[in-house]
């Protein structure tokens, strides 16, 4: 699935010529459909050129347009020729990075990383992290098990998938139809509602306009959220009212084509006689500033959230919400705040079943591209959103995931492996079973006291240990405490850590979040070459949000006092 197409942004843009023109080389018809976002029709006409001469840009734009159609590992294969070449552009090393990163290609991607963010260290240390932590989820004992779907995948994209009641469901794909219109942006069908009956049957989802002005079909549609009952829906759909109620778009002097864009908009149906009617359109849609979509509704239905590139957020694209009103009318929205959002993208929020809100982010600690969190909360209050990791995370595209129990449930990723260019899996949660351990104690006493008792787990204490200020590294104190932790590991070979890392208060919430991940990080790097497994180590990371003093935000303490915060705690989680 695109990238821009996942967090709400069906960004089509359509072109309108400024006057005569005189008939354009193949090098400016190529650019040009490039500047449209037609990535399917420019890489036919870049990949004639580079047979006539090999440009760097020519190089970049082949790899740009692989990128953005998902063919990661042709884009790999091009960036690596462009950004061989003195005179490539800084972003290329970025972008070859990303697929790096992507395929698996850890050290690799961290070299690339390091060429782009030279002169950014803060980031470049949330990259290296993002590489990291991705090899230590990998190896890690899964909490989850996870399948891919096939009786609702195909070769094309397949993703979004909802509950319509209790033994339906309806999902968006792009596989072919009899419709030839294409996106020209991927080369495949528009999205398309289809609906997968409980006898295992799919077929598209009828939805009527009903004369209704606020849908139109022509382009993409979905995915779809429903009520408790299952006969209203909320549906996200590109909008197709005339260019000339949209406006042309903002363009750099000497531009020779005026451009728009379809922007999403939210549209609600009801089902009557086994056929979706759309009767309205969500009161906050505006397409001619910003995009409305990927609706969800609270269990008790006084409560919808949505994604949105809205002024007043965080980030690229945030999660909002409105609350129902007594007659039934929508108040205004409102943004679910910074724990939730990031200055990147969050989108395609669902509250499951069992209450908790699950979403997809690319701006929080992660594996790489869009991983899944989840959070308890409502409206603006939020706990600190908590990575699933792999395997329901992966270094690719990971999203849309509905669960009505917390324990079985579905998502969507374009990782390797699938059927097509994104898919449908299932996934069931199997805990890591815990066992009740004393509380941590943050004293010098050693590792283990007493003789080896009958149920050691009892008696065993677990120092903290400490950093200095914005540093993982692991001081000679520190060395010792793990020393003597992997001698007790060693011990007992059945025995499971929580490996809980935080910071002070300064600097920002993100950046800490980030910081104590490389702190965990790093203890963990420590251990394994001690010779202990990562399957016995539980990795946690939770950057200021646990402060065991006041030294929080704007309060005056001694270095002495924000040390204590700076650390890394262990627990027993299985014995």
């Amino acid at each position: 699935m695109k990238k821009s197409l996942i967090f709400g942004l069906y960004l089509l843009v359509l072109v309108k010529y400024a006057g005569a023109q005189e008939q354009p080389s193949l090098k400016q018809q190529a650019d040009r459909y490039f500047d449209r976002y037609e990535y399917f029709k420019s890489l036919n006409l870049y990949l004639k050129l580079v047979r006539k001469k090999t440009n760097v840009q020519v190089l970049e734009r082949i790899a740009d347009c692989y990128r953005n159609i998902n063919r990661y590992e042709d884009a790999e294969t091009w960036y690596a020729k462009a950004t061989a070449d003195p005179k490539a552009t800084e972003i290329s090393h970025y972008y070859y990075a990303e697929v790096l990163l992507r395929d698996e290609k850890f050290e690799q991607a961290k070299e690339q990383y390091r060429r782009y963010f030279i002169g950014d260290p803060d980031e470049l240390k949330m990259k290296i992290s993002t590489c990291d932590s991705a090899v230590a989820w990998i190896k890690q004992k899964p909490e989850y098990n996870v399948k891919n779907e096939s009786s609702f995948n195909t070769t094309f994209s397949d993703w979004g998938l909802s509950y319509e009641g209790k033994t339906a469901f309806v999902f968006a794909s792009d596989r072919t139809t009899s419709n030839e219109d294409i996106d020209q942006r991927t080369g495949n069908n528009w999205f398309k509602l289809y609906e997968k009956d409980p006898n295992g049957n799919i077929s598209a989802l009828p939805v009527s306009t009903n004369n209704n002005d606020a849908f139109n079909d022509d382009y993409h549609v979905g995915p779809i959220a429903f009520n408790k009952t299952a006969d209203t829906a909320y549906i996200t759909v590109t909008t197709a009212v005339s260019p000339k109620k949209i406006g042309l778009d903002e363009r750099g002097s000497g531009y020779k084509e005026r451009l728009y864009t379809r922007r999403l908009q939210i549209v609600m149906a009801s089902k009557q006689g086994g056929q979706w009617i759309v009767f309205g359109a969500f009161p906050y849609n505006n397409i001619q500033q910003y995009s409305v979509g990927d609706a969800a509704l609270s269990k008790d239905g006084r409560l919808i959230y949505f994604t949105s590139d809205m002024p007043g957020g965080f980030g690229k694209t945030d999660i909002w919400y409105c609350e129902k009103r007594r007659d039934g009318s929508w108040a205004n929205p409102v943004n679910c705040g910074k724990n939730i959002n990031t200055k990147e993208e969050e989108a395609f929020p669902n509250i499951g079943g069992d209450g908790i809100l699950y979403y997809a982010s690319n701006g929080l600690p992660g594996m790489g591209g869009y991983d899944i969190y989840k959070s308890k909360g409502e409206k603006k209050l939020w706990s600190m959103p908590v990575n699933l990791k792999c395997p329901v995370n992966s270094t690719s595209d990971d999203f849309y995931l509905i669960t009505n129990d917390g324990i079985n449930g579905y998502f969507s990723s374009d990782r390797d492996g699938g059927q097509g260019n994104d898919d449908i899996y299932s996934f069931t949660y199997n805990p890591i079973e815990t066992i009740p351990s004393k509380p941590v104690l943050k004293t010098t006493a050693p590792v283990l006291t007493g003789s080896k008792p009958q149920n050691p787990a009892s008696t065993i204490i677990l120092n903290s240990i400490y950093y200095d200020l914005d540093k993982s590294d692991i001081r000679p104190g520190a060395a010792t405490e793990l020393d003597k932790l992997a001698i007790l590991l060693g011990q007992y070979p059945k025995m499971k850590i929580e490996v809980s890392s935080y910071t002070d208060s300064r600097a920002s919430d993100r950046y800490n979040m980030e910081l104590s991940l490389r702190r965990a990080a790093s203890v963990v790097a420590y251990l394994v070459k001690k010779g202990i497994s990562t399957d016995r180590l539980v990795v946690k990371y939770y950057g200021e949000t646990h402060l065991i003093n006041g030294c929080g935000d704007n309060v005056k303490c001694t270095e002495a006092e924000h040390q204590l915060n700076r650390r890394t705690e262990f627990r027993v989680i299985e014995f």
